[in-house]
């Protein structure tokens, strides 16, 4: 039973919660806990005196003290670990504290800081958060949910481990993954913490080196695989309805293989949504149109190279299409502008055994004609761009130095603004720097990265580079996911450098 309800107050006119807990068990609690801003009043209904210094603190002073404390922290695992362990004590003064200092935090309790706390995950545990939902426990997922701290859920974020951001199989530790969203979801979106569930669906790790470390706090054993991970998916799914039939169910960091096939399969059952393919095309595409006002170029006029193929790359084709479509093109032309190159270089029709996907968007014969490429069987991302003359380089391979100086000297070769998007994360994934892209460019390129990098200056000018965050959507997905009314205030950059 959980220790407070959510009731109508005719007097104020607002929902609150009612608490049944008191005393030193309330300052256990990380939702109700206000440490010491209960007043006296609330100190002696809630049986506090004694258990508080006698001061009686302010938001603010909270706000003040936490941050001095933050600044004091050395390294990004050692900021992480510390507003996490605010957030496991007062949950309301980590989300004050996070919202005030937004922009300072979230590259720490989300990319790239997140990426470097689930590598160390079992290393770094102090306290659970969320459900932790594993294969040998299958039989039991019923039970499982049931033992979530709160009934009424409203957004559910779920990974299993196996491609978190561009760091790849990290096992149990992806788990920082959901935390880190729906702390935003809380932020950004304005969901009670309360209404939120991270859940990890521990299925095993082929990561080598996990399986060896004797800390490692996950099932020690190889991924499970086919039929019987399916399976486990759909027992997951099924009890998920069960238990919570108006939840949001948002899958992420599933790799490649999985991520397009369980949204398909589940689309239609419940409301569902994958940031990795539907969340990153949104903020892609919502950037380009910010990109084309800068550059007065129509939208129809565009052409698109994709840099990697995954989960990813796939979402945001296939919004490009739409939007191609919205701006005119038939759908036959739409796909024509745009190309992907992934590790084998261009994607063209020739290439034998191509997944469904890449054969959409794959390279015809025509497409070649007057290419000078060494190897059309083979051609580069830096030939591509020459012939291919794209307006637009998105990165979603997880390669770092993927857009070398050749890179994008071609793509300034071939426009006079050129947009250069490097998406892929933690920044040791980004496929160039925003510096390289700014000066490589001669200032040209308009840019927006996945993970947040500094101003940079050049030439005299101050260019403030504008980041490509899932996070800027996450108030319309509640709002048409769980008919939550929310809004937030977010700006990707304040000159003309920024998408």
């Amino acid at each position: 039973m959980i220790p407070f309800k959510q009731v109508w107050d005719d007097e104020a006119g607002e929902w609150v919660f009612e608490v049944s807990m008191r005393g030193q068990m309330l300052l256990d609690h990380a939702l109700l806990n206000k440490g010491s801003a209960f007043t006296d009043e609330e100190r002696r209904e809630f049986g506090l005196l004694g258990l508080l210094p006698p001061h009686v603190s302010t938001v603010e002073e909270q706000v003040k003290r936490n941050y001095a404390n933050f600044l004091h922290q050395e390294t990004d695992l050692e900021r992480y670990i510390f507003l996490v362990a605010l957030q496991d004590r007062n949950e309301t003064l980590f989300h004050r504290l996070l919202k005030e200092y937004i922009q300072e935090m979230m590259p720490i309790i989300y990319t790239p800081g997140v990426g470097v706390a689930s590598q160390h995950y079992s290393h770094i545990y102090r306290r659970p958060r969320g459900l932790y939902v594993s294969y040998p426990h299958r039989a039991s997922i019923t039970r499982i949910l049931a033992n979530a701290p709160n009934p009424d859920v409203s957004v559910i974020v779920v990974t299993d481990g196996e491609r978190v951001l561009g760091l790849g199989d990290l096992g149990i530790g992806g788990m920082g993954i959901p935390v880190g969203k729906l702390s935003l979801y809380t932020t950004c979106a304005g969901i009670h913490p309360a209404t939120t569930l991270p859940i990890i669906l521990d299925v095993g790790t082929d990561n080598p080196d996990l399986l060896r470390d004797p800390l490692y706090l996950g099932w020690r054993h190889e991924r499970v695989r086919g039929e019987d991970y399916d399976g486990f998916i759909e027992t997951f799914v099924r009890a998920t309805l069960e238990r919570f039939p108006n939840v949001l169910l948002q899958w992420e960091d599933f790799a490649r293989h999985n991520a397009r096939r369980l949204l398909e399969r589940y689309r239609d059952q419940l409301c569902t949504f994958n940031d990795d393919i539907q969340g990153t095309a949104s903020v892609v595409v919502a950037g380009l149109y910010g990109a084309l006002k800068m550059t007065g170029a129509p939208f129809a006029a565009q052409r698109v190279v994709l840099a990697g193929a995954g989960a990813s790359a796939h979402g945001i084709a296939d919004l490009l299409v739409l939007a191609f479509e919205d701006a005119g093109l038939t759908r036959d032309n739409a796909r024509r502008r745009i190309a992907m190159v992934d590790s084998h270089g261009l994607v063209t029709r020739n290439r034998p055994h191509l997944e469904d996907f890449k054969a959409t968007f794959a390279r015809s014969a025509e497409d070649l004609a007057g290419c000078t490429c060494h190897d059309p069987s083979n051609i580069t991302l830096e030939e591509t761009i020459r012939h291919f003359r794209p307006t637009i380089l998105i990165g979603t391979s997880g390669t770092p130095r993927l857009f070398s100086k050749a890179v994008v000297w071609a793509m300034a070769a071939v426009n006079d603004r050129p947009v250069v998007m490097p998406l892929s994360n933690p920044t040791s994934k980004s496929e160039c720097t925003a510096e390289e892209a700014i000066h490589w460019s001669d200032g040209r390129a308009i840019v927006a990265t996945g993970s947040p990098f500094d101003p940079v200056e050049h030439n005299g000018r101050r260019f403030h580079i504008g980041q490509g965050n899932n996070a800027f959507v996450f108030p319309g997905v509640i709002t048409t996911g769980t008919g939550f009314q929310t809004s937030v205030s977010a700006g990707l950059g304040d000159d003309d450098t920024g998408v």
